[in-house]
Formats: structure tokens, C-alpha cells, sequence
């Protein structure tokens, strides 16, 4: 990381795409990771941005290849997400692609559960894990200092690839 340190100095802070959210100003990093927690996919917002309105452009960055034989598979079978991504119309959507979606319903306290409670198969642990490598081995995808998007999405990029090519040279 030294050589693009070298390439690309960091700024002052700020830029394009930067707003206040809950815990001050910056931006989101949303990613859409496989069952072991493992990165697929990845975009950034503003802080104040819509989480919901992120998985769609998530699922489509997505191409599946399976090295069995026959027809390869497209697309993911099951979507699990916490409950914040709940809504209606993102069910709808999902199940129009042929996704499950796993997300549990927004509890109100005048309303009581009906049905069946649903059972979250990748645990929320799996996905922070994701984000707990992206803290501590890209100390710079904690701050954002470059003032034009497409910077920071470029580094976030590298380390995703970088986790990736450390899983499979280490594990594979």
C-alpha cells in the first residue's frame, strides 16, 4: 500500500458526496458479502444517504460462475439482512429476481409478531467481521480523505480484492 499512498496523497476531507449523518459528517460503505463473510460487493453514499435503496444496485454488481456442470447459476438463492433493510416493496422486489429475502420485521411495541419468526442463517457477526478487515488492515477506508469519489471507491475496491487474494492463497 505504500506505492499508492505515494500515487495518491490524501487531502483535506470533505468532497463530493459527503454529508452529515448520525454520527457526524462522512460517508457509508455498503457491502454485500457471501455466507463466511467474505466481500462481493461494494458502494459508498453519503452519510445521510437510504440504506434500503442499496440493495438492488448491490445484487446487480453481483455475477455468479459455478464450476459445476450444466446451467450455472445467476443469481444468490437467499438474501439475509438485518432489520434495517425491512420494507415491503424490497421483498417484492426480491422475490420478482427469484431471491428469498431473510430480514426480520421492525418490531413496534403496540404491534405483537404473527406468523412464523424468521430465522437469520448468516449471522450479523459475519458481516461486521467484513468490516472489522476493512478497519484494521485499510486504516485509510476509516476516514475518508480524498475529496473526489471515485478515489475512494477505487481503494475500497483493492481492498476487497486484496482480502480475496489473501482467502485464497492462504486457505485455497
Amino acid at each position: 500500500m505504500g506505492l499508492l499512498t505515494a500515487l495518491f496523497p490524501p487531502g483535506k476531507g470533505g468532497g463530493e458526496e459527503v454529508a452529515y449523518g448520525g454520527k457526524g459528517k462522512g460517508v457509508l460503505i455498503h457491502t454485500l458479502t457471501e455466507g463466511g463473510g467474505m466481500p462481493l460487493a461494494n458502494c459508498t453514499t453519503p452519510a445521510n444517504g437510504n440504506e434500503r435503496e442499496q440493495i438492488i444496485p448491490l445484487l446487480d454488481k453481483v455475477k455468479l460462475k459455478t464450476l459445476k456442470r450444466g446451467r450455472p447459476r445467476k443469481r444468490i438463492k437467499v438474501l439475509a439482512a438485518d432489520k434495517g433493510y425491512d420494507s415491503k416493496q424490497k421483498r417484492v422486489d426480491l422475490r420478482k429476481r427469484g431471491i428469498r429475502p431473510q430480514i426480520p420485521k421492525r418490531v413496534w411495541k403496540t404491534k405483537k409478531n404473527k406468523g412464523r419468526p424468521i430465522k437469520i442463517s448468516v449471522p450479523r457477526f459475519q458481516q461486521e467481521r467484513c468490516f472489522a478487515w476493512y478497519q484494521r488492515k485499510y486504516r485509510r477506508l476509516v476516514v475518508r480523505w480524498e475529496r473526489q469519489k471515485v478515489y475512494f471507491d477505487a481503494f475500497l475496491d483493492l481492498a476487497t480484492i486484496h482480502i480475496w487474494i489473501n482467502k485464497i492463497l492462504l486457505v485455497g
